[in-house]
């Protein structure tokens, strides 16, 4: 009887350090199963770009801002940023319409206001306090920011559009990020690891892939056809 509680008790023991193994060195995630590669692709006259689907108030998105910001910097590559809202956030949806209003007076104006609440999402954890933080950008950059700044919806239908577009590619998480190459001897486009441990590694590997083919050197000429 003690022999049978002693081997019991050894297989349960074996058996909750299998489960425990398994769940500690189980699979990566697979990533994104891309349905829809449409947005998958660089601007026009790029050989290689950054594409990134994220919400504004996602903490992950956050922490990827300035890498992505610094990568695309240092190697002179686009940087497309497409909105993906999560639902449950309060205040994003009202973020990136603002954003796309402050794209209407600059690019660069409304991917500075991007980058700045990124870096103060922390800090805005409700609608109220984004307004207050929007009109201070606003003054800042001397704009004077309207009551209603989408009166008639259509900054909101782009966003809704944007985040359509993430949802046919098969985002299910933000942030999600890829590199993309106009053609490409590898892939076409390789995502890039939560964390972004790989970003730089997935760009140089794309910028090699895509590089244009050097010349063969010319033959030196013969003896004989110098005389």
């Amino acid at each position: 009887m003690r022999s049978c509680l002693l081997l019991s008790f050894a297989a349960a023991v074996i058996l909750f350090a299998a489960t425990s193994a398994h769940a500690q060195f189980g699979a990566p995630s697979p990533g994104t199963q891309v349905h829809d590669a449409t947005a998958l692709h660089p601007p026009a006259g790029a050989r290689v770009a950054i594409v990134e689907f994220a919400d504004m108030e996602c903490p992950a998105c956050a922490n990827a801002n300035p890498i992505l910001k610094a990568a695309a910097a240092t190697y002179k590559i686009p940087w497309v940023r497409h909105d993906f809202l999560i639902p449950y956030h309060v205040w994003s949806p009202q973020a990136t319409v603002n954003a796309r209003w402050f794209d209407s007076r600059s690019k660069v104006l409304g991917d500075e206001y991007r980058d700045q609440v990124f870096a103060n999402q922390t800090s805005i954890y409700n609608l109220a306090v984004l307004r207050q933080f929007t009109e201070k950008f606003a003054a800042d950059h001397h704009i004077s920011l309207p009551f209603a700044i989408d009166p008639q919806g259509k900054l909101a239908a782009e966003v809704k559009a944007d985040s359509d577009l993430g949802v046919r590619t098969g985002v299910k998480a933000t942030p999600a990020v890829w590199i993309v190459t106009d053609h490409s001897k590898g892939a076409p486009y390789m995502e890039v690891a939560n964390g972004m441990g790989n970003l730089y590694q997935l760009i140089d590997q794309a910028l090699a892939d895509t590089a244009p083919a050097k010349p063969a050197p010319k033959a030196p000429a013969s003896k004989s056809a110098s005389k």
